[in-house]
């Protein structure tokens, strides 16, 4: 992995570990927000769920999968490819459990609806906003070239 891509991929970590929120789907299920919960530095995602749920019946035994994810300040945006799959391990359960998860769950952490998914990302395709004020008086005053001035705002990038 280049020095950029290392860049791209931390940007993305840092960012969607801030904002929490990404859309998540799978072949038959459309991307639905979901609150983004993470366990210590490991880059993988983790959503708590309902077992009753669109998404966590058709993952049951593993699917591929697409998150999708824009920054709040819309300064970063990513589409990552990896794997959705049921994750019920209790000690995972015990450390991502908090306030909000729990105000979806009557039963606490032993309401039998709840259902952990854990996302293992694979390869992402990631931008960085190049959007700025320089760049738009460029533009106005017709000089560079906009596609030239984005080309290193882009990346495609192994996240394992």
């Amino acid at each position: 992995m280049s020095g950029d891509d290392q860049e791209f991929k931390s940007k993305f970590w840092d960012s969607i570990r801030s904002d929490m929120t990404a859309m998540i789907g799978v072949p038959g299920v459309h991307p639905r927000p979901m609150t983004a919960q993470f366990d210590g530095d490991r880059n993988v995602i983790y959503f708590f769920t309902a077992k009753d749920t669109d998404l966590a019946e058709a993952v049951a035994a593993g699917k591929e999968a697409t998150l999708v994810y824009a920054a709040k300040g819309h300064d970063l945006f990513a589409t990552v490819e990896g794997t959705l799959r049921i994750d019920n391990d209790r000690a995972v359960i015990d450390r991502l459990w908090n306030r909000f998860v729990a105000a979806w769950f009557e039963g606490g952490k032993e309401d039998p609806r709840l259902s952990l998914l854990r996302f293992d990302p694979a390869d992402a395709e990631i931008w960085k906003d190049a959007s700025s004020m320089v760049a738009g008086v460029k533009l106005f005053l017709g000089m560079g070239d906009p596609k030239e001035d984005y080309k290193d705002s882009v990346a495609q990038v192994r996240m394992k």
